[in-house]
Parts: structure tokens; C-alpha cells; sequence
């Protein structure tokens, strides 16, 4: 088949190097415009951008998916069908009647588990066991069209949303393709989702991602995972904002470490810990503003924790 394929940021790489591997002719690409990245905000193309260009892919960035002209080149392309990985803009019935298989999504959940931009991110938050990565194809409805397949990834007990996602990307690859292959081929057919189970996740922002210390220590583990990388997890110390990695939730009970209140730091020769609503963690690396990130131990000692010293 001609495939036009959408899509933007690093995850949905492994998905565009898998279809021009493919039999398939993938005629163009569709990302979002450049845009600022980086401490100089210095405007740099996305990585699917980056991609295309390194296969000689004729690259389209309009503003916006309904524009005119970017309607016409799509036209002109004449795609069998659109696969699609987080692109990051909506798509309209004018671009979605081009195609004559549609837009196909591959989404980062079990559908209809997740709908919405941070699937992954609230599978980890959530404490599922297992997540996936569901093919479907696009309506204007959120996330709610009928499916072509899935496959299923375990969630570890050390995934972070930036380690589940790498591994999602790649078998949902994959699937992305088998899906263009069955399609060609006529041997799928995209079957309604369920009613049942719906759930949804919203983009995460900065102020989803501070740490209630006040909270278990299994929730603490799971909020800190579940935003680390972006936009990473964090905390006050006094009116200093740190940021923080993985912990380790104490096997051991909060007593034999003094029973901390929830936040309260106790730092020891070895390890730094953090009281919670049950058992202390243990901090992994901490970086403060305009510094490098390290280890928690080596953070502690360079700024002198006094007793009593609460994270909020």
C-alpha cells in the first residue's frame, strides 16, 4: 500500500524505520512543525522529521491538519491509508475521507483502557500489571474507534514511563505493521470497542508530577516512576525545588529508621530516606535547580541536611 505516515516525537520512530523496512511504499510523513527544545530553546525539527529526511521522505509540517494547502498535497500523495503515532494534532473529517482505509492510530494502551494523551504514564500511576499497544482506526470521537489488533507488555516494578514507553514502541512497531499487512491483504477487520471499561487519560502536566510524601509509599513509587522522564517528578525543600528519580520503597518497617514523619528526611551513611504515609523510600538521584542531577547520597552531603528536614 502508499502510506502517508503522522507523527512526532521519539516513540514513534521504531514505527516509521519498521514501515519503510516494509513491502509497503511509504510515499510521506506528516510531523509537527519545529519548534523550541532545550535550555536555548533553540527551534529543532521532530524526530520522525529527522527520520524522513534521513530516507529522503518527502516531509509535510502544517500549522494545522485542516490547512488547505497541506489538504491538497495529502490528496495529491494519495495514500491507501495514514498510520499514525502520536502526532499530536487533531485530525479533522476533511483529512480523515482521504485515505480510502482511513487513519490507522496505534495507541499505547489496551483499549479501551487509557484513552487520551498519557496512557502510559497513568498504567504506571494506576499500578497495572499489564499494558499494550492497540492499533485502531480514527474517528472523531477520542481514542474510541473500532480496533484492529493488540499486543501485550508486563509492566516491571522498576518501569519508569520513559522505559515502558521504549519498549511499547518498538512491539507496537510491530503490530503497526502486521496491521498494514492484514489490511492489504483483507484479513482484519476492525471490530467495535467495548463499552465497558473506558477510561481516560489526560496529559500529565508539572503539577501532576510533585510528590505527596503524604501518601503511601507504593503511590510515591508509582508517581515518581510514572513521570520520570517528563516532565519528572519533584518536590520543595524550603523554597528550593528538586527534582527526583526512582526510589526504592524500604522492604523494612519504618521503625527501624526512626519512623519519620511523611517527608521528613533522615539521612545515614549509605542512603538517604524519605518518610511517607507508611514506609520510608529511598531517594535514587536528586537535582537541584541549575545543577546536575546525582545521587542522593552525594546531594545530601553537599548541602547538610539538618534533623528534622521536611520535603514538601
Amino acid at each position: 500500500m502508499r502510506l502517508v505516515f503522522a507523527g512526532t516525537p521519539a516513540p514513534a520512530v521504531p514505527a516509521l524505520r519498521e514501515l519503510l523496512a516494509s513491502r509497503h511504499e511509504v510515499v510521506g510523513v506528516v510531523t509537527r512543525p519545529d519548534a523550541p527544545a532545550g535550555r536555548g530553546r533553540r527551534t529543532v525539527p521532530s524526530p520522525v522529521r529527522e527520520c524522513a529526511e534521513e530516507y529522503g521522505v518527502e516531509v509535510l509540517t502544517p500549522e494545522r491538519a485542516s490547512d488547505p494547502e497541506f489538504l491538497d498535497r495529502l490528496a495529491a500523495l494519495a495514500p491507501d491509508c495514514c498510520p499514525v503515532v502520536a502526532y499530536g494534532a487533531l485530525l479533522r473529517e476533511q483529512a480523515l475521507s482521504i485515505p480510502r482505509h482511513g487513519w490507522v492510530n496505534l495507541h499505547f494502551s489496551l483499549l479501551p483502557a487509557w484513552r487520551g494523551a498519557a496512557p502510559v504514564q497513568a498504567a504506571i500511576r494506576h499500578g497495572d500489571d499489564i499494558t499494550g499497544a492497540t492499533t485502531f482506526r480514527i474517528v472523531p470521537e477520542l481514542d474510541a474507534g473500532p480496533t484492529f489488533g493488540m499486543v501485550t507488555e508486563r509492566v516491571e516494578p522498576t518501569d519508569t514511563s520513559g522505559s515502558l514507553l521504549e519498549k511499547l514502541s518498538v512491539s507496537g512497531a510491530r503490530l503497526l505493521v502486521s496491521t498494514m499487512d492484514a489490511i492489504e491483504d483483507g484479513t482484519v477487520r476492525a471490530e467495535p470497542q467495548p463499552t465497558e471499561g473506558v477510561s481516560y487519560a489526560p496529559k500529565v502536566t508539572v503539577d501532576d508530577a510533585k510528590v505527596d510524601f503524604g501518601l503511601p509509599a507504593h503511590v510515591v513509587d508509582r508517581t515518581i516512576r510514572s513521570v520520570t522522564p517528563d516532565p519528572g517528578a519533584w518536590a520543595w525543600l524550603g523554597d528550593t525545588r528538586l527534582k527526583l528519580g526512582p526510589v526504592e520503597v524500604l522492604a523494612e518497617d519504618a521503625s527501624t529508621v526512626g519512623d519519620p514523619r511523611p517527608g521528613e528526611i533522615v539521612v545515614q551513611r549509605r542512603r538517604v530516606l524519605v518518610g511517607t504515609a507508611t514506609r520510608p523510600v529511598r531517594l535514587g538521584e536528586v537535582q537541584a535547580h541549575g545543577k546536575k542531577r546525582m545521587p542522593a547520597t552525594d546531594w545530601a552531603r553537599g548541602v547538610n541536611i539538618e534533623q528534622g528536614t521536611v520535603l514538601k
